[in-house]
């Protein structure tokens, strides 16, 4: 299998280190994630820092309505994720797939880092993960 395609290649730099990219408005609030179309006029790109705090989590356990796509499309073959919010200090907050922890491993404010995963057999997505230590 090579290499997998962004889900959607405006979501993050591509670069060694990619971030994901928000848009800073006019006023000088960041919104994630960039806005599109004539809703992005005057909205300039802002790379987002790679590391912040987690601030929410839960666990999807559930299959999500129509038209759902990514790992176990089937009924049957549907496996749980877990979904949170990470605060960029400073910047914004991210609604994001948690990956590399269980449920019972995650803290309110533990630092998690942003990382590119699997979606499906041809994409990949952005996740954050606990932060390694280094």
């Amino acid at each position: 299998m090579g290499a997998l395609e962004p889900i959607d290649p405006e979501l993050w730099t591509d670069e060694e280190s990619p971030r994901l990219v928000a848009g800073k408005l006019p006023s000088g609030k960041v919104v994630f994630p960039m806005p599109t179309g004539d809703a992005a006029t005057g909205v300039e790109r802002h790379p987002l820092p790679r590391r912040g705090r987690l601030w929410s989590w839960t666990s999807q356990d559930f299959r999500p309505k129509s038209p759902y796509e990514g790992p176990g499309e089937g009924p049957q073959d549907f496996e749980p994720y877990l979904l949170g919010y990470v605060e960029i200090p400073g910047e914004v907050i991210v609604e994001t797939r948690i990956v590399g922890a269980t449920l019972d491993q995650l803290n309110l404010g533990m630092p998690m880092e942003f990382c590119i995963v699997p979606f499906n057999d041809r994409h990949s997505t952005f996740a954050f993960r606990p932060e390694i230590s280094s």
